[in-house]
């Protein structure tokens, strides 16, 4: 069963974003959390963009889509580290919640929802500050160049 469910490309977060989430829930949570791309048993289900589970976060589209959407990367990633992992989160729970009450007021999409609302704002700052220090280290990079390659740059542009 989990070789069945366990289909999909591992998609690994960019690495500002992996800062970012390290921030809210620690680096040694988020190197237990594994992202699967394009899992081929989502694709019928378009309304679907990710389904969680212990550990793991399974998308019908794109890692790359998935992580540029901070929103829903929040929102996912606390299925899986508040909920599913401390064990509060379960398939019969979940099933129970979503008949009871739908599927916008399943107390644990609730929970999620408002929990990437209150963290929003400050992952966003993390992941400026990610690729303010990106920009950064590429721009050193190119300081620490041979001063000869860029002395032959300067020549062959103005000539």
């Amino acid at each position: 069963m989990v070789k069945y469910l366990a289909a999909g490309a591992i998609h690994r977060p960019p690495a500002g974003v992996a800062t970012a989430l390290a921030g809210i829930f620690g680096a040694d949570a988020l190197a237990a959390v594994q992202v699967r791309e394009r899992v081929w048993w989502l694709k019928p289900m378009p309304w679907i963009r990710a389904i969680t589970g212990p550990g793991r976060i399974w998308l019908r589209g794109s890692g790359d889509d998935f992580f540029a959407d901070p929103e829903l990367v929040l929102h996912e990633y606390c299925h899986v580290l508040e909920q599913w992992d401390p064990r509060r989160l379960s398939v019969l729970r979940y099933l129970g919640e979503s008949l009871r009450r739908g599927y916008w007021q399943n107390r644990f999409e609730v929970e999620a929802r408002r929990f990437a609302a209150r963290e929003l704002p400050g992952f966003e700052r993390r992941l400026a500050e990610a690729r303010r220090l990106a920009e950064d280290r590429l721009a050193l990079v190119e300081l620490a160049r041979d001063p000869g390659e860029q002395h032959t740059e300067r020549q062959t542009h103005t000539g």
